[in-house]
């Protein structure tokens, strides 16, 4: 019983790390990636789909996002989408290229962004600090209940402690990389 609690609070921890990974990687550094543009959606035929539904995107140089679309008149739609995500891009079309530079980043910008690496890090610690507590508030129930003993349920959260901490420098390992990656030039 305890162990499928710590499976369970194991597999939601590695979720919430695996969630944070995802989120860091739509914060903007000074480099080109094809991720940027992952979450910016454009209007295909009524219904709001993922940009790489639409095109194909490339990294055309360190500085340069290329938007190919499949479909020639989505080049204006998808250059709308573009300009007004919430990435501050500022697209040209040549042809049914449509060319994303992106702009260098400055000291400024680089520390907002850190304050929101370290606001989506702290999320991801809270949500592992609530599956420590539901884990250790279904052990307490199983003691109630008499299924399990008390040495059993302290034992029982004494290795959820550890499966916490466990993921926590899992957390402050992705933020300490994020932010010395934000802070390269």
């Amino acid at each position: 019983m305890i162990n499928d609690i710590k499976k369970d609070a194991a597999a939601r921890m590695a979720k919430s790390v695996d969630n944070l990974k995802l989120e860091l990687g739509k914060i903007r550094t000074g480099r080109a990636h094809t991720s940027l543009l992952d979450h910016v959606t454009v209007e295909y035929y009524g219904n709001q789909v993922p940009l790489s539904h639409v095109g194909t995107v490339a990294v055309a140089d360190a500085r340069t996002l290329t938007v190919t679309p499949w479909e020639k008149n989505m080049v204006s739609v998808i250059e709308k989408a573009l300009m007004t995500s919430d990435l501050g891009l500022n697209p040209a079309t040549s042809g049914t290229v449509i060319r994303v530079p992106l702009p260098p980043l400055t000291e400024e910008r680089r520390r907002d962004l850190i304050k929101v690496v370290r606001n989506e890090g702290e999320q991801a610690k809270i949500a592992i600090r609530n599956i420590r507590r539901d884990a250790n508030a279904h052990i307490k129930d199983l003691v109630k209940e008499k299924v399990v003993s008390e040495d059993d349920s302290r034992r029982g959260e004494d290795e959820i402690q550890k499966l916490t901490d466990k993921y926590i420098k899992d957390v402050d390992a992705l933020l300490e990389a994020k932010e010395k990656e934000m802070l390269e030039i």
